[in-house]
């Protein structure tokens, strides 16, 4: 008798351990930098996903924007080297190549310097969890680039105030390895309806939306994105099929091209890509690796 009423006992006590550990949720998990060079922030249980294989091309590639790449790649190389470097929007036309070039530029340096650069990929829901990331990149033992792609804020959005402290608000402020970048199609991060709306029915129309204007106002460098000429778009089909050596005649490509551009009502690196994804699929060539 008295066995059983040990056992209920060690079973009740079970059952509420299990009922703790549910209201905790998960543990933290360890992260491992050694795992990969880019990594997907899950805040759920505080952890740095490893990406084994990223998607991303090679830096030669991406065209007609060579003037902010260079700004951008100058930036990226002074922070993996320990120098003072800025916080970076790229903003502006869709399909221009903002994360593309992001991507491609951490990859360089990273190969250029043999520094142990970092780059942690933040999803545009969790932005409210940066100052937790913070926290854990911090003690990283080298420079991690925080990148949000297509980054936007609607009406009545508050997150973006955890994103405008860690740029350069707070005590304690950015961790000094640490950088971020962030592509948008607005150069403000917010619609222009809703600034123009907020500033309509304000006292002083001037005020009334310097609050989220000035989180754009703290990255240091803005690179505009515009659309692309028929020439620069050709010159990315041109890049693309040399890359790849998928051998048509010069006319036959540029005409192909500039049908598969007025079929998609635009001209733009990704357009010039999903061009080339088409050519190589018809000519039956893979596009894993360059020829």
């Amino acid at each position: 008798m008295q066995e059983n009423k040990i056992d209920v006992l060690i079973n009740e006590m079970q059952k509420l351990s299990a009922a703790i550990e549910r209201i905790a949720g998960p543990a933290p998990a360890v992260n491992d930098w050694s795992q990969a060079e880019c990594f997907v922030w899950a805040p759920a249980n505080r952890h740095l996903q490893p990406v084994a294989k990223p998607n991303r091309i090679d830096l030669a590639l991406i065209t007609g924007v060579d003037h902010v790449r260079d700004i951008l790649f100058d930036n990226t190389l002074r922070f993996a080297e320990g120098y003072p470097a800025n916080n970076v929007l790229l903003w502006g036309a869709r399909g221009m190549g903002k994360s593309s070039l992001v991507k491609a530029v951490h990859a360089r340096v990273a190969h250029e310097t043999g520094s142990a650069l970092k780059l942690v990929e933040v999803h545009r829901e969790d932005i409210a969890s940066l100052p937790v990331l913070m926290e854990i990149l911090k003690a990283a033992p080298m420079p991690v680039i925080v990148f949000c792609d297509d980054l936007s804020f609607d009406h009545d959005d508050t997150s973006y105030k955890s994103l405008k402290a860690v740029l350069d608000g707070g005590v304690e402020g950015r961790p000094a390895n640490v950088l971020l970048y962030a592509t948008s199609n607005r150069r403000h991060l917010l619609p222009r309806n809703m600034m123009e709306n907020e500033q309509s029915t304000a006292i002083n129309p001037s005020e009334a939306v310097e609050e989220k204007v000035s989180l754009s106002d703290r990255f240091g460098l803005w690179l505009g994105f515009y659309k692309c000429s028929q020439d620069d778009y050709l010159a990315m089909v041109d890049g693309y099929a040399r890359y790849y050596d998928l051998q048509v005649e010069r006319e036959t490509l540029h005409a192909d091209a500039l049908e598969w551009a007025t079929t998609r009502g635009s001209r733009s690196g990704r357009v010039a890509w999903q061009f080339i994804q088409d050519l190589a699929g018809r000519l039956r060539r893979q596009l894993g690796d360059p020829a």
